[in-house]
């Protein structure tokens, strides 16, 4: 490998940190080559939102800097990044792809901002997204739609679409999501990404505009398990300005990515969950992505782990669930955007009164499908139905954190397809909101019960990326690592060619 422009954009974050780190390459060339990129391709991609040049050289030149002086460097110093626009960035606009906060320049940065930064991993610039991360396409952006590298004329996934694309079109070598049902392990599937939702808590949620606080967790995104958990590394542990920040150490994700790279899976068990689309349960699942994710679990097998089927009842009710308390907890937190302290204002003639105003400003400034999940959950939530409703959906909570206990029992890990389908064509369920939030079968029951769960790839069907979704018990993220990196190598090998290389954008 070189240090043409070409073979950095294509490389990974662990080489182009290498290539710093010896001098063959400066950070701000590095940099440099992606703004390129982001130049040519983005315009097909529309992957970004904001590009922030000037603070991403500046950044850079501070770790050439660095390096020149004889400091050492952190392992992803001088790596650029691509931050969802959901993470707040002092002086750098911030609008959760929403027309509502279009223009809000944040005065503080987020605690994840904060930890890249110190880090010296460059922030190319903030990336589109469904519309307050509401959304498995990216299609719900106020901004317009995200486009897939793999073809463009499909969807990126969603909600962190903008991401995901940045990473998979090699507009970016790393990035950071945020998943409440699935919104970094559905995009890296249909990308052909690895994406990790660590367990709740694991991650700072503080600087992050909320959906819902319960759910929300924000996570890495890569081209390899190991740079996926460097990054994650760089910006999990405990945080004091976050109430749900769980003060105990990070799990030893790197170790885990390198361990699990060597391939020997002897004693583990893997629990292959018959709910999501395993013996008896395949309605909705596309034949190839069944294949490719069985040929996976095979290559678990002949790595010495031991297969077993398990059972988890109540995983069929996680999207009815997910749908009355997602929205219940974003009818509380939009709340706050009224017109009055910042954002857009629609109506303010000196004429109408503060609740007009607000009323059109919300019309105008909210999409539809944030409008459809206000009124669920403000009805979730009013009195006479939050008992029938909200307070039903909590007891299924439970009941599925429960089924992901008894399974821990008699397995170490539990296995299933990411998504159910590869990435499907852009419009293709905007006027069915129950098929796109279909997509999220497999992700929500994890989502629900705060525990991690990776996406690697496992191969392709019909030329298109297929994800194997691997969970763990809460704070056991190190097994999502291992078990990934080990099918990452072995897929690696026996097909004589990398899923994760550059795609072309076509």
């Amino acid at each position: 490998m070189t240090g043409s422009s070409a073979s950095v954009t294509s490389a990974s974050a662990v080489e182009i940190a290498a290539l710093i780190d010896t001098g063959e390459v400066s950070a701000v060339d590095v940099t440099q080559a992606h703004l390129d990129r982001i130049d040519s391709e983005d315009g097909a991609l529309h992957t970004f939102l904001q590009v922030d040049t000037d603070g991403a050289l500046a950044a850079a030149q501070a770790v050439d800097d660095r390096r020149a002086a004889g400091k050492k460097l952190g392992p992803l110093a001088g790596v650029p990044l691509a931050l969802k626009d959901v993470v707040v960035t002092k002086g750098l606009e911030t609008t959760s792809g929403s027309r509502i906060l279009a223009g809000w320049i944040p005065p503080y940065d987020a605690t994840i901002t904060t930890r890249i930064k110190a880090a010296g991993i460059v922030i190319l610039g903030k990336t589109n997204m469904d519309e307050f991360a509401m959304g498995s396409s990216t299609e719900n952006s106020g901004f317009g739609p995200s486009h897939n590298p793999w073809d463009l004329d499909r969807i990126p996934g969603g909600s962190s679409g903008g991401s995901s694309a940045a990473v998979a079109g090699c507009l970016a070598p790393l990035g950071i999501g945020t998943d409440t049902g699935g919104s970094i392990r559905q995009p890296a599937a249909v990308t052909g990404l690895v994406g990790h939702k660590p367990t709740y808590g694991g991650v700072s949620r503080y600087g992050l505009i909320a959906f819902s606080s319960s759910l929300d967790q924000a996570g890495p995104l890569g081209r390899t398990v190991l740079d996926t958990a460097l990054l994650h590394e760089a910006i999990g542990g405990h945080d004091p300005a976050d109430s749900t920040s769980i003060p105990v150490p990070m799990p030893p994700v790197v170790a885990a990515a390198r361990a699990g790279a060597g391939g020997d899976l002897s004693g583990l068990r893997i629990g292959v969950v018959r709910e999501l689309g395993g013996q008896g349960f395949t309605d909705g699942y596309e034949p190839g992505v069944l294949s490719s994710v069985t040929e996976a679990i095979d290559v678990l097998a002949g790595l010495g782990a031991e297969i077993v089927e398990v059972s988890c009842p109540h995983f069929g009710y996680a999207l009815a669930a997910y749908y009355l308390i997602a929205p219940s907890e974003a009818s509380s937190n939009l709340a706050r955007f009224d017109a009055m302290r910042y954002g857009l204002r629609v109506g303010d003639d000196g004429v109408r009164g503060l609740d007009e105003v607000m009323a059109l400003t919300r019309q105008a400034g909210f999409g539809a499908e944030v409008k459809r999940r206000i009124m669920i959950g403000t009805y979730a939530l009013s009195s006479g139905y939050y008992e029938a409703y909200y307070g039903q959906a909590q007891k299924v909570r439970t009941l599925i954190s429960r089924d992901f206990a008894a399974a821990f029992q008699s397995a170490d890990v539990l296995v299933s397809p990411s998504t159910p389908t590869v990435a499907f064509p852009l419009g293709a369920r905007t006027d069915d909101p129950l098929a796109m939030y279909a997509a999220d079968l497999c992700t929500l029951p994890a989502s629900l019960a705060g525990t991690p769960a990776i996406s690697v790839p496992s191969g392709l069907s019909d030329g298109l990326p297929v994800g194997l979704q691997i969970m763990a018990p809460a704070l056991a993220d190190d097994r999502c690592y291992r078990v990934a990196a080990a099918v990452e190598s072995a897929l690696d090998s026996r097909r004589g060619h990398p899923l994760l290389q550059e795609v072309p954008v076509r």
